[in-house]
């Protein structure tokens, strides 16, 4: 079937040569249009239901909202895992579904079970959806500050809520814009308690006037002189002066009893949950652009910026929009230097095959059917909607060195073939087609192994699968568009290219050198078949040696150009000192000259995709380029020096990359690559054992630092109320939970409207009445039947202890401890910890103790390629025996495959690297590249056997032992250099990747070392092992 492809195409020479042309112009149109990121997005699919309940605790909140919501969302079509967090006024639940779920579908059935259960929720908690982002959906982070002074922070606030949120939640792409820091104006009524037992006024009727002062409505139209006209009724309280004068009665006297004779009314700040600090310099308010699920991320920021820009004639004098996260400035730098490597390797290959075949005309066939089968792969990856990012492109660049063996190969045969027949006009295309028809359907099988070989990539699951499919995809593409190009285009190419002088292959000096080097060594070989055998079985062992060294990660870290410090404080810090404390970490960060700008939040901001608590502190920290860094100062160095900068008792610090972290923590939880989930049904005994697992691993060899969370530390003042006591006054407990809501608590009654702008209106006491238990005991209540009595009176008030926040997973409140490794690989301390744990710790029943972070994704993917790599050989096998119809040949190949590990194993040793599933994907790789070696190989050993026999044949006698070793001679030596020069376009394209430095070099350098090792290794080993095994298994058929 393949001769008749290649028959076919060199017949319709035109229309091949037509396609192609078609094929590149497509190609090129694809390149510039498609999207761009710099890595892929490894987050989950996942909804967030994000429920305010203003001014409740952790405990109430778990309760009324996320137990209930958790719950219900467990039994969702899809959903995986559902993870609920019960903070100070909000709830969060986090439903994660599987691989296969459409984000909107899941959206939609998310709404579909949340109508069900939101009938059952408090009537103030209002449950609604989180953006349609995802983990890495912050591509953009920008500070509002005002140098001048002329602003305060309530205004920069406003500013940002009401005029720059709005206008950047237009721009193409953007889900959202999350608010953070500053202050959020808020009209307080501070009621006087005085006041209101002088009047006999209950804060019931006040909350009420409040309320109903508060209203604009329409009444219908009249009709007048042929004209219809609208009745408005206006009402809104629209300033302070508005909410003085609203009326709560009449007095004894008659007159008019308003608000401001029982209260005062100001501005101040709303509570607030999050905090954001520039430079160590002081507060500014943050922006976060969240940018929507599937889109484009380099596009979206570039719209955003170009935005930003257009809006600045329109901000007040004074005020500055300073950028302090720019994920496009990682994009470029990933991208731009993925495209530099595919440069170089292209230039590198093409060198190597006019070096190898000495004719600068045949080097064009190569040179025009390598960008076509990369343009190609281009296409199909635009078609199927893929992003150009590291791993994508880096598909592309280990392929470059593979796609061009099918075209070197048979110019070499071509070459071979010109050798033994004057080529003329007449049967130059029947020469074409007889020389790539020897060697076209071993090549395309050979390529076609290459393809199938990177089946279990396509089988990962999770972040490790969204990690790597990009790269399977299109390298997949790449090998496939090379095989079908080999069988097509390569045959015409050669045709038109493929004349002139062609130098004999005894005189290319290349040429000479190898089978000068080869020669000797072939002829010991078959001297001594059986001990070069045993001599690589040897080798073989050897090596389980340095395997055995080598650690095991599950990814190395990607350098992604910016920090992130993230810090763990203890429970219960005030936002007073949250912000002295973000304010000094971030003062000494920016002393480091390597560092730009630091952006500090602590606490979370306006958005569904950040629940974070007001003890966590998230620094973002941009770097400047590495060029303009200190000499010898590298990445880990800075983290090292940082760590030892930032020194604070009660601070435990991590510094983490920011794109990867915000994923692990969406999709574990866990902010720390390492990190242990206790589950049960107490959070008392979950911190006992949190503590217990503190003091076990914190003497262990590897941890840099662990914390486990306080969940039982949050600090509370309980209200106990006495029913029967409150009876006495005719008060139920709605009642009573109604004053200390409103007295002590303070409600948001309602909303001024302020033109564009709105604002809430809170009514509470004066501080003095609520600033501790004792004032709490002395608050004086006024009842509907006039009692004037003190809170203690129906209700006991103490101090005690009490979760801070509460987490759960599908159901289970749990606690979580966060490990950071140091200088040991995952694989060994997770061992060495397990070990100290099952003799140390004592777990009571009904508790259980997870593994989470990365060493989730390590097992699964090691779970999974343990049966998948099994079944692909098999794959392997069944393509080879379609091909070579031999079972000698099949596990002739078969056998050579663990010669490629040798150098593989060794390279990785000597480099330091850890196993990964990087490297695992290199090592998949490998197996198909390093099978084409000893297919090529076969071919040629194969084709001069049958010369040999059809000339023993010609002569009338049996095939001898000496044809067979003229044969191995000849098809080993004298057809050498189109084997080294597979091997060398391969090994040669492949080192730019694997030398080089720059963003995404950390991942792409783990993938090319196995190939480039391996490539070494098969080379020596096939090039001696191979023909060895040949000659004696053909030897046994001969007697």
């Amino acid at each position: 079937m393949i001769e008749a492809v290649i028959r076919w195409s060199v017949h319709n020479r035109l229309m091949v040569l037509l396609v192609t042309v078609i094929l590149a112009g497509a190609g090129l149109w694809s390149v510039k249009n498609t999207p761009v990121d710099a890595i892929p997005d490894l987050s989950d699919v996942q909804v967030i239901i994000k429920t305010s309940y203003p001014g409740q605790s952790p405990e109430v909140v778990e309760n009324q909202v996320t137990y209930p919501l958790s719950t219900a969302m467990m039994s969702v079509p899809g959903a995986t895992t559902v993870r609920g967090f019960s903070f100070f006024g909000d709830s969060y639940v986090y439903v994660i579904f599987d691989d296969d779920t459409d984000m909107y579908w899941a959206r939609s059935r998310v709404l579909e079970y949340l109508s069900q259960i939101a009938p059952e929720l408090p009537e103030q908690a209002k449950p609604q959806l989180g953006p349609d982002a995802t983990g890495v959906g912050w591509v953009y982070i920008y500070a509002l500050t005002d140098p001048t002074g002329n602003l305060d922070l309530s205004q920069l606030r406003t500013l940002q809520d009401w005029f720059l949120k709005y206008e950047l939640q237009s721009v193409e792409g953007v889900s959202e814009v999350a608010s953070l820091g500053g202050m959020v104006r808020q009209y307080q009524i501070v009621i006087d308690p005085e006041a209101l037992r002088a009047f006999d006024l209950p804060l019931a009727h006040v909350r009420n006037a409040v309320k109903r002062a508060n209203q604009e409505s329409g009444a219908s139209v009249i009709e007048m002189a042929e004209a219809e006209y609208m009745i408005r009724v206006t009402g809104y309280l629209e300033s302070r002066e508005d909410i003085e004068q609203i009326p709560l009665g009449l007095s004894e006297s008659g007159t008019p009893l308003l608000l401001k004779d029982v209260a005062r009314v100001e501005l101040g700040p709303q509570m607030r949950r999050g905090i954001a600090e520039l430079n160590g310099q002081g507060e500014v308010v943050g922006g976060i652009v969240v940018m929507r699920y599937g889109e484009n991320a380099a596009d979206t920021i570039n719209a955003v910026k170009a935005r930003l820009n257009e809006l600045a004639p329109g901000l007040p004098d004074g005020v500055e929009v300073i950028p302090v996260y720019d994920r496009s400035e990682l994009i470029n730098r990933a991208v731009d230097n993925l495209w530099e490597k595919l440069a170089e390797e292209f230039i590198v290959v093409i060198l190597v095959c006019l070096l190898f075949l000495f004719h600068i005309r045949s080097g064009f066939v190569a040179l025009i059917s390598l960008p076509v089968g990369i343009l190609a792969a281009f296409l199909v990856m635009k078609l199927q909607g893929l992003n150009a990012n590291i791993m994508s492109l880096g598909g592309i660049a280990i392929a470059i060195g593979a796609m061009i063996d099918g075209a070197i190969v048979m110019i070499e045969n071509m070459h071979k073939h010109m050798e033994r027949t004057k080529v003329t006009a007449a049967n130059r295309w029947e020469i074409v087609i007889r020389s790539a028809s020897e060697v076209g359907p071993a090549l395309f099988f050979s390529l076609l192994i290459i393809t199938v070989s990177f089946i279990p990539v396509f089988t990962l699951e999770a972040q490790e699968g969204r990690m790597f499919s990009p790269l399977a995809f299109t390298k997949t593409y790449a090998m496939a568009a090379s095989a079908a190009l080999a069988i097509t285009l390569v045959p015409v190419l050669m045709g038109y290219f493929v004349r002139g002088k062609i130098r004999s292959e005894s005189s290319n000096p290349v040429n000479r050198f190898l089978v000068g080097m080869y020669q000797p060594l072939l002829k010991g070989v078959l001297r001594y078949p059986l001990a070069v055998i045993v001599s690589a079985f040897i080798i073989v062992l050897a090596t389980l040696w340095p395997a055995h060294k080598l650690g095991s990660e599950f990814m190395p870290e990607l350098d992604e150009g910016d920090l992130m410090y993230m810090p763990t404080t203890y429970a219960g810090i005030s936002v007073g000192k949250a912000r002295e404390l973000l304010q000094q970490t971030d003062k000494l960060i920016a002393t480091l000259p390597e560092v730009k700008s630091v952006f500090g939040k602590i606490g979370r901001a306006e958005t569904a995709t950040d629940p974070a608590p007001l003890t966590m502190i998230e620094t973002f920290i941009q770097l400047h380029p590495k060029s303009e860094w200190r000499d010898g100062m590298t990445t880990d160095k800075l983290k090292a020096e940082l760590d030892a900068l930032v020194k604070f008792p009660g601070l435990t610090n991590a510094w983490v990359m920011p794109i990867k972290t915000r994923i692990d923590m969406l999709s574990t939880g866990i902010k720390t690559p390492l990190g242990i989930k206790v589950s049960g049904p107490d959070l008392n005994q979950i911190e006992s054992i949190g503590r217990a697992l503190e003091e076990i691993l914190g003497e262990l060899e590897g941890t840099r630092s662990v914390y486990s969370e306080r969940v039982s530390a949050g600090r509370y003042i309980t209200i106990e109320p006495d029913r029967w006591a409150a009876a006495r006054y005719g008060l139920n407990m709605a009642d009573v939970h109604d004053i200390i809501a409103s007295s002590v608590g303070g409600q948001t009654l309602t909303t001024t409207v302020e033109g564009l702008e709105r604002y809430p209106v809170n009514v509470r006491y004066p501080q003095s009445y609520r600033d501790s238990p004792e004032a709490l005991q002395k608050l004086l209540v006024v009842t509907e039947s006039g009692a004037h009595i003190q809170l203690g009176d129906i209700a006991d008030i103490r101090v005690e202890s009490g979760p801070p926040v509460i987490k759960s997973e599908n159901g289970r409140p749990s606690g979580w401890t966060y490990i950071d490794v140091g200088d040991v690989d995952f694989a060994t301390y997770i061992e060495r910890a397990r070990n100290r744990l099952n003799s140390e710790l004592d777990m009571p029943p009904g508790y259980s103790l997870t593994w989470a972070g990365q060493y989730e994704y390590m097992q699964r993917a090691k779970e999974k390629l343990t049966y998948i790599v099994p079944l692909t050989l098999a794959m392997i096998v069944l393509l080879l025996a379609m091909n070579f119809r031999r079972f000698s040949d099949v596990a002739i190949i078969i056998a050579s495959l663990p010669l490629a590990l040798v150098g593989s194993v060794w390279l990785m040793y000597l480099l330091g690297y850890h196993m990964s599933v990087a490297a695992g994907v290199g090592f998949i790789a490998l197996a198909g590249v390093a099978t084409e070696l000893s297919v090529i190989m076969l071919v040629f050993l194969n084709q001069c056997l049958e010369q040999r026999r059809a000339l023993a044949d010609k002569a009338g006698r049996e095939l001898s032992v000496e044809d067979l070793r003229q044969a191995v001679m000849e098809g080993g030596a004298l057809r050498v250099w189109p084997k080294a020069m597979t091997a060398a376009a391969i090994i040669v394209g492949l080192l730019p990747v694997l030398v080089g430095t720059g963003t995404g070099s950390e991942i792409m350098s783990r993938i090319a070392a196995p190939m480039v090792g391996g490539m070494v290794s098969a080379l020596v080993l096939t090039l001696l092992v191979v023909p060895a095994v040949y000659y004696l298994v053909h030897k046994r058929s001969l007697h």
